[in-house]
């Protein structure tokens, strides 16, 4: 079925029709051609503005991960570097210096052997990071296979089904087999023993996510790192870690320091996180770092003359801004790492304590509890019948919060759940209002007879937790196999 924008789904005007209130007299402006002239910028703001309050509110919005708040002091250094493009290292020096800052930042942070040897670039974000990380582990892998005589045909990465789409993505436009490791029982994420059985020769990486979109729970990186070390005595089969901190890389090292999930194993290779998640950034920025130089392929890394300088590049995307990477040095330098403890510790106290009141209320039961991520998974109790997740999400929506409900992949697609995210800028307060949003629409949703919506009302508000398509056979024989030596 081709995909349908919004306008195609009514019979939308040709033409905008602007009140005369906003303009010097009545005009139309076309809606889907370029108007044959210009207009006062007073009129153009108006109709750009009006059309944007059919937005949600992005505070109240409990779906995404993205930040929806910004000190004053880096939405302004953001307007001042707006016009910067980060490729252009050579005129923009200190812009570029700003950024390697940054990625001996996390180094240093993400406890790599020597912060200053580690190697890493800033991104569009962490789809972006997970593309440059997995290009790195197939090079590598392809590498070490001619070195040894053998084929590089059929690569593989292995991952929980509960990865971001952007795995998939990756999987798909870089031709690797993806295989998937389903959820079981109440296992929502990839176990060690379960990803070790996926793997093989021909397996250029497991992917280990800290911190998954479905429920805020960390997969656990040390125990996959270890039954990987097995695999390897057995086997000789050496399978390198990627992780996937798109948001937990920056909540474990400021509350959870005694979690070995990062480059203290030997066999993590590289990490992303999200400057703009929990990084604090609004909108357009990530980060991908490896432990040292030689875990990123060199030929890889673009050396390209452009514009009077030799300037080293790995990425997918050239002409940036970089504003975003300015605001997240200025976060580094705002808040320091008391200051970044400080606000996840909040967001994980507010998470907690929310999580903790629904669960009093009778028809919800908790799938995850806020005390990993500052995020929380819920589902209706087993007894409802009259009313289901789907239901709740669109009450909450007639209030302004943009709750998301969505079925859980292979093989649990029988439970339905709602998720919050908690976000810098989303305090107790809030969080008293949304409970008491939350208990008032119960009574109408208590008195239907039967479930109103299911899930083919939630539409795409799963953000990250969309179902991954089934790629080639996860478990072939000689997989299973050479997973047991």
């Amino acid at each position: 079925m081709p995909l349908k924008r919004p306008h195609q789904h009514r019979d939308a005007s040709p033409h905008l029709t602007v009140n005369p209130v906003f303009s010097r007299e009545p005009i139309k402006v076309p809606r889907f051609e370029l108007p044959g002239e210009g207009m006062d910028p007073d009129t153009a703001y108006q109709i750009v503005h009006d059309e944007l309050m059919l937005d949600g509110n992005a505070r109240l919005n409990l779906a995404t991960f993205v930040s929806t708040w910004a000190e004053p002091q880096a939405q302004q250094l953001m307007a001042e570097c707006a016009e910067k493009n980060m490729i252009d290292k050579d005129e923009y020096p200190q812009t570029a210096e700003i950024e390697a800052r940054c990625v001996h930042m996390l180094a240093d942070l993400w406890n790599a052997p020597d912060s200053h040897a580690a190697v890493g670039c800033s991104t569009t974000g962490s789809s972006e990071a997970a593309m440059l990380a997995g290009l790195a582990l197939k090079r590598r892998w392809q590498h070490r296979r001619r070195a040894e005589g053998k084929s590089t045909e059929r690569p593989n990465m292995v991952m929980g089904i509960n990865v971001q789409i952007c795995w998939e993505k990756f999987a798909d436009y870089f031709e690797v087999e993806p295989r998937y490791v389903p959820m079981e029982g109440n296992r929502f994420i990839l176990s060690a023993e379960e990803a070790v059985k996926l793997c093989d020769e021909n397996t250029i990486g497991v992917v280990a996510v800290l911190g998954s979109t479905f429920d805020g729970a960390y997969e656990p990186v040390a125990e996959i790192a270890a039954a990987l070390d097995g695999l390897q005595e057995r086997t000789g089969i050496d399978v390198p870690v990627h992780v996937d901190g798109a948001s937990g890389a920056m909540i474990a090292p400021f509350l959870d320091p005694d979690l070995a999930w990062d480059f203290r194993l030997p066999r993590v290779a590289s990490i992303n996180t999200s400057g703009h998640k929990y990084g604090l950034v609004m909108p357009g920025v990530g980060w991908a770092l490896w432990r040292d130089a030689a875990a990123l392929p060199k030929d890889l890394v673009f050396h390209v003359n452009y514009l009077g300088g030799d300037m080293p590049t790995f990425a997918l995307n050239f002409s940036r801004p970089g504003a975003q990477v300015i605001a997240q040095y200025y976060n580094f330098l705002r808040l320091g790492f008391d200051g970044y403890q400080v606000v996840q510790q909040t967001c994980r106290d507010v998470a907690t304590r929310l999580a903790a009141e629904i669960a009093k209320i009778g028809p919800f039961t908790l799938i995850t509890d806020g005390s990993e991520l500052p995020v929380f998974a819920f589902r209706v109790s087993d007894d409802i019948t009259n009313f289901t997740v789907f239901d709740v999400s669109a009450a909450l929506r007639e209030r302004g919060w943009l709750v998301p409900a969505y079925t859980f992949p292979a093989n649990r697609t029988d439970l339905a759940a709602l998720r919050v995210v908690i976000r810098n800028g989303f305090g107790h307060d809030l969080g008293d209002l949304f409970l008491e949003d939350l208990r008032r629409i119960l009574p109408r949703l208590q008195a239907q007879q039967q479930p109103h919506r299911d899930a083919d009302d939630a539409g795409s508000f799963a953000h990250g937790a969309e179902t991954k398509t089934a790629g080639r056979p996860a478990i072939p024989e000689q997989v299973a196999r050479g997973a047991h030596g």
